[in-house]
């Protein structure tokens, strides 16, 4: 019962294919290791020049307080309010546009803005945590290298703008400082992707291009909407003061609320199909808990094998699904078992699961996937080899239905074997050893 609850608070998505299904926290020697340590190294980085930035600047004291309180209030909210995209995918866009035109600012008004890069840091780092306590109160803790990546992307732009500005003696709207803001945006964003796809990489275990590729194309929107309106903020301020932030934060606050509103529909979607794929276990045609394991492990052998991001979306819900064909049979298959049942019989719960798909209006793709997955590695007819999904499946429904819940080693080193007597004919051999090395790793 422990493990079942266990899984569900950390579900193999992790709202999101990446979230909860590998759970790398787990350390297995001194407390100085980790599994991730670029995550490590990211968060200790960061971490440790914000504490310098702050001890700094509050040793050396505060440019123009009132401008960098009215920016701290402004971020400080945003954090407060920030959205979890599909992915799990943490963002703040207002704080991180408040920050961007923190850093980018170059005058209020008539005043020269003379603050710091490390002032730029101290007040981000400080607004940042500041946002973060109320929700870490009520249990709503952050990705920490989440956080790290947002005030990085800051640090970033602060260092390289602000003694830029000063050589070029930049005081005011022009050419020069909008095209200059513009570019170092765009760098900054392609680094904190470039960062962004090493933790992805890390924490599933997969092809850091396949990553890169997914964070590239996920924050391409959000990142550029934070990046135009940091931009127009720092450009506005010089003209109608501390007005500007108001003025210019509207428009993103209502684009932050049409994301919050897609990323609501996305978790309703899920858990709806989570709730169907749960019927069949209800209904005592497979055993409790076979659909979320038989998920969970194809989603370790997908990254393994480098399935894109929307892939893996797709292979969730086919995976989940994928028995709920067994509705449709008079007398339950023993055990809910289908790698016992005839080939006939396989595929004729593949092909009524994949029929009860397609009237909920659900992708094609994921109905496809659910027909095929009966299907030998060479597929029936002239339709070729079925997808990738369909083979993911086949191997870890089969794997699931052989060990179940037992964590016996020996059991499942003789299930992996008899898998691999039948890979090439049956089973896919690059699935069955993704499903090796997922297991070596326990």
């Amino acid at each position: 019962m422990t493990q079942g609850r266990a899984q569900e608070r950390h579900p193999f998505d992790g709202q999101g294919p990446e979230g909860g299904a590998l759970d790398h926290r787990r350390r297995t020697g001194p407390f100085w290791r980790t599994p991730r340590p670029a995550r490590a190294v990211l968060v200790g980085l960061v971490g440790a020049l914000s504490l310098a930035a702050l001890v700094w600047t509050s040793a050396t004291g505060f440019v123009e307080p009132t401008v960098a309180l009215a920016f701290c209030l402004l971020i400080a909210g945003g954090e407060f309010a920030r959205i979890t995209l599909h992915g799990r995918r943490e963002v703040a866009p207002v704080a991180s546009a408040g920050a961007t035109s923190y850093a980018f600012l170059l005058s209020l008004g008539e005043e020269p803005a003379a603050h710091s890069p490390w002032q730029v840091v101290a007040v981000v780092a400080f607004a940042v945590a500041v946002g973060e306590l109320p929700l870490v109160a009520v249990g709503r803790s952050p990705r920490v290298e989440d956080v790290a990546r947002r005030v990085l992307a800051t640090m970033l732009l602060a260092v390289s703008f602000r003694p830029l500005a000063v050589h070029l003696e930049l005081s005011g709207p022009s050419v020069t400082a909008a095209v200059l803001m513009s570019a170092l945006v765009t760098i900054v964003w392609l680094i904190d992707a470039l960062v962004s796809a090493v933790l992805r990489a890390e924490r599933l275990r997969t092809r850091f291009s396949v990553a890169l590729g997914d964070e590239m194309r996920a924050q391409f929107p959000t990142g550029a909407a934070i990046g135009a309106s940091g931009v127009l903020i720092a450009l506005a301020c010089t003209v109608t003061g501390l007005a500007g932030l108001l003025v210019f934060c509207a428009p993103l606050l209502v684009a932050q609320l049409a994301f919050h509103r897609h990323a609501e529909v996305r978790r309703t979607y899920r858990e709806t199909v989570r709730a169907l794929s749960r019927v069949t276990e209800v209904g005592g045609y497979v055993e409790n808990g076979h659909s979320r394991r038989v998920g969970r492990l194809s989603h370790l052998i997908a990254c393994e094998l480098g399935m894109a991001e929307q892939g893996l979306h797709n292979l969730e819900y086919a995976a989940l699904m994928h028995d709920i064909g067994q509705l449709s049979l008079r007398e339950p298959v023993a055990g809910g078992a289908t790698v016992f049942a005839s080939p006939r019989e396989q595929r004729r719960i593949a092909e009524l699961g994949s029929a009860i798909i397609r009237q909920t209006g659900m992708l094609e793709s994921v109905a496809e996937m659910v027909r095929r997955q009966c299907e030998p590695v060479t597929g029936h007819g002239d339709e070729g080899a079925p997808p990738l999904g369909s083979r993911i499946i086949k191997v870890a429904n089969a794997f699931d239905d052989l060990v179940g819940e037992s964590g016996d080693a020996g059991r499942r080193a003789a299930v992996l074997e008899r898998l691999r007597m039948d890979a090439g004919t049956e089973y896919d051999p690059d699935v069955v050893e993704a499903l090796a090395t997922v297991l070596a790793r326990g």
